[in-house]
């Protein structure tokens, strides 16, 4: 069994240190976090490994784990690549989606394969995440070295594995940014434009609850073609001309945005084969129109 290290053992770590131990997928060797209170909880939750608090206290690994905050692993992983740890062969990676495994070029440098793995799931309480890990969806990418230990020990605790193209990784991770956090978004603009209509808040989350939750329903049962409904996959002109319209009257922001989405809803609108083209093209006029 590889020993497996972890820098910056935050939620992610927590939950993956439980679930590799509690697997026999890796045995739990240093927990380095920035106090020995937090690094001892993490040990405890764990339930294996030993708290430190600086890198010189570290033991070689022959994995290690840099969960730290995006913006601390390139200097985690050099100053690990300095501590002289690395042997030739041992793993280094982390688990960002914004990042990619090049960023740890350092721990090439000396000796170590390096590789990234992605898992899209939120680490908010690691006790939840652990508990409900299988089935997560994992996206991977480095040297064929790390991918070759990586992808077993992830699939081992329930990781579902698909490759990412390192060069378009941040595209990547703005994929989950825009149908999760900016859905968010799309849903505030919504209760905003009802507020502007009338409505309280919280009637305008009831009215938009149903109708929020079956366009999701059926974006993952029909795809995103066949979910769409509206103006444009009608190619009501009409509508749309007096939606834009009002809507940039009120905020000329919310007004571009509209146009923005209402173009993607267009090239959906196209591939369903339903709306005349006339009409289309007439919305595409309209849609690039800037206030």
């Amino acid at each position: 069994m590889r020993s497996l290290s972890i820098i910056g053992c935050g939620n992610v770590g927590k939950t993956l240190g439980r679930l590799w131990s509690q697997e026999k997928v890796f045995s739990i060797g240093d927990i380095l976090n920035r106090s020995e209170e937090s690094g001892s909880a993490a040990v405890r939750f764990i339930g294996a490994g030993r708290a430190v608090v600086g890198i010189a206290e570290m033991s070689p690994a022959e994995v290690f784990l840099i969960s730290t905050p995006d913006e601390y692993i390139v200097e985690s992983c050099s100053a690990l690549a300095a501590s002289g740890l690395l042997r030739t062969g041992d793993l280094v990676f982390h688990c960002s989606g914004a990042l990619p495994s090049i960023d740890l070029i350092s721990a090439k440098g000396a000796g170590a394969c390096i590789g990234s793995v992605h898992p899209v799931k939120s680490f908010a309480n690691p006790a939840v995440s652990a508990e409900t890990f299988s089935g997560t969806f994992c996206g991977m990418e480095g040297d064929d070295q790390a991918l070759g230990i990586l992808r077993p020990a992830f699939e081992a605790v329930g990781g579902k594995i698909f490759a990412i193209n390192p060069q378009f990784k941040t595209i990547y991770h703005a994929a989950a940014v825009m149908t999760c956090n900016y859905l968010t978004s799309l849903v505030e603009i919504g209760a905003q434009a009802y507020l502007k209509a009338g409505l309280d808040r919280e009637t305008s989350m009831q009215v938009m609850e149903p109708i929020v939750r079956g366009t999701v329903e059926n974006i993952f049962n029909s795809g995103t073609v066949g979910a769409l409904t509206g103006p444009i996959a009608r190619g009501d002109h009409s509508t749309v001309s007096k939606q834009l319209a009002a809507l940039s009257d009120w905020n000329p922001r919310l007004g571009n945005l509209y146009r923005d989405l209402g173009a993607t809803a267009l090239e959906l609108s196209r591939l369903q084969g339903t709306a005349p083209p006339d009409s289309l093209a007439a919305l595409a006029k309209l849609l690039e129109q800037r206030d």
